[in-house]
């Protein structure tokens, strides 16, 4: 079975180089695992990566310590969502195997303060699952 790093690896980081302080693959790990503990907006994110911080370096580096939650928020904002989606959605479908029959609740939230029209910035979107029965 690949791991989320086998997934997510792949993903294009735009960021300039030379001023990158936190690896993508970090950020990545950490918006996905705050998210699925239910942390919602930027900070809870990053105040979940702080108290998680000895668990985090089990599978991070995290060479520059935890980021910051405007640096997740922005480092969020500048990779190809399709790209994330087409990465988490095979994900996905390798770490879980639903029976047949099985309900799957899907609810989906926009995060407050992540768009900028100004900027031709969407908000971020947060996605979550709940399954009636056992995989």
């Amino acid at each position: 079975m690949g791991s989320f790093f086998d997934y997510f690896s792949v993903i294009y980081d735009p960021r300039q180089e030379g001023k990158i302080q936190h690896k993508l693959i970090d950020v990545l790990f950490i918006a996905v695992a705050a998210t699925v503990c239910r942390c919602h907006e930027w900070e809870e994110i990053e105040e979940w990566a702080m108290a998680k911080e000895e668990w985090l370096r089990k599978y991070l580096e995290l060479p520059n310590g935890i980021p910051l939650w405007y640096t997740i928020a922005r480092v969020l904002d500048v990779i190809n969502p399709k790209q994330f989606e087409k990465c988490f959605t095979a994900w996905m479908q390798e770490v879980t195997a639903i029976k047949e029959g099985t309900v799957v609740a899907i609810d989906g939230k926009s995060m407050r303060g992540t768009a900028n029209k100004s900027a031709g910035k969407r908000a971020v979107h947060i996605v979550s699952a709940w399954c009636n029965g056992i995989f």
